[in-house]
């Protein structure tokens, strides 16, 4: 039998910290399923919600939106999965279906979004529900805490580098190597595409992570690259870091700041965008990312390094987060 309760990391505004509850078990509507939660992504999404970077959804929610979990229990409309069946939640938990931009095929955009950890209780917990028709199926060859990252750091970074061209840039830049760039970085590499990484200011650690993942180059977001680049995408969310991108490129690239936050972009010369460069963001993801970004692992499989964490330290998870300490991504273990 379920236990009735689970042990919890609850996030309420004015704390600004994590704190442990025990809580019922998350209701299960009729599409959901409930997981028993294995491993959990500390994503640097769940530190903007936790630092104040985002507007307050709920007085009190459960951070979390790269899960990793067996189901349990099922809705009475859910049928994809089976029970014991291991499964991936993403940031984006649900949409309307209705709006316009639903409507469009471009769901993340969606008007009345649910977002997993913000808006509904996420994986930072010993058991979550999650509607079935926004989760994943993952791939074998990846134990619990080596998917957890694939399904943020993994699906944003692959929709990043989507649309800046995919394979089209010959040499990309990587602004802020971390849990996604890390991910990217490999899918790059694996297909003739020259990575130049930049990191914090004298992150030795963090250029030498990246050169051991087959970076050709890799330095300070200070330095200048050896040569200009024909994409970049900025995982870091430093606003300052567009003007430098930008002076990065060649002609007719793209640079994609890939965050849900970023700190004020400074004003900047227009010749910085002229010749045809575009300067664009990326919002959410959609189940197509999902079913894109799997589908390349199948065929190019990268290996994500993680940090594990008990979940009852998942505080300091998101002290080194927010330190720069974490080389790949943290990952919380119930």
């Amino acid at each position: 039998m379920l236990p009735t309760t689970m042990l919890a990391m609850a996030f309420a505004p004015l704390e600004r910290r994590l704190g442990a509850e025990h809580r019922p078990l998350p209701a299960v509507g009729q599409a959901d399923v409930l997981l028993r939660v294995l491993a959990c992504g500390v994503c640097r999404t769940d530190l903007h919600i936790v630092d104040g970077d985002l507007p307050v959804h709920c007085a009190s929610v459960v951070p979390g939106h790269e899960i990793v979990g067996e189901v349990v229990a099922m809705g009475s409309r859910a049928s994809r999965f089976c029970l014991g069946q291991r499964v991936g939640v993403p940031w984006l938990g649900a949409t309307c279906g209705h709006c316009m931009y639903c409507g469009m095929a471009r769901e993340n955009l969606c008007e009345q979004p649910v977002f997993t950890g913000y808006d509904r209780d996420g994986g930072f917990a010993e058991f979550a529900s999650a509607d079935e028709r926004f989760c994943f199926a993952l791939p074998d060859r990846y134990d619990s805490a080596h998917a957890a990252p694939l399904l943020c750091a993994g699906l944003i970074g692959y929709r990043a580098w989507s649309l800046a061209g995919a394979l089209a840039p010959r040499r990309l830049g990587l602004y802020g190597f971390g849990a996604a760039a890390h991910i990217v970085c490999q899918l790059a590499v694996a297909q003739g595409q020259q990575v130049f990484a930049f990191t914090r200011d004298g992150d030795t650690s963090a250029q030498a992570f990246a050169r051991s993942l087959g970076a050709v180059w890799a330095g300070s977001s200070s330095d200048k690259a050896p040569e200009l680049l024909d994409a970049a995408l900025i995982f870091a969310p430093a606003g300052e870091l567009v003007p430098v991108a930008l002076t990065a490129t060649r002609k007719g690239a793209t640079v994609v700041c890939a965050g849900i936050h970023m700190s004020r972009i400074p004003a900047f010369d227009y010749r910085l965008l002229w010749g045809e460069r575009t300067l664009r963001s990326v919002a959410n993801l959609t189940r197509e990312d999902g079913i894109g970004f799997f589908t390349l692992l199948d065929k190019y499989p990268v290996h994500t390094h993680v940090q594990t964490y008990p979940l009852r330290n998942a505080n300091q998870a998101l002290d080194d987060l927010r330190a720069g300490a974490v080389n790949g991504a943290a990952v919380l273990i119930p």
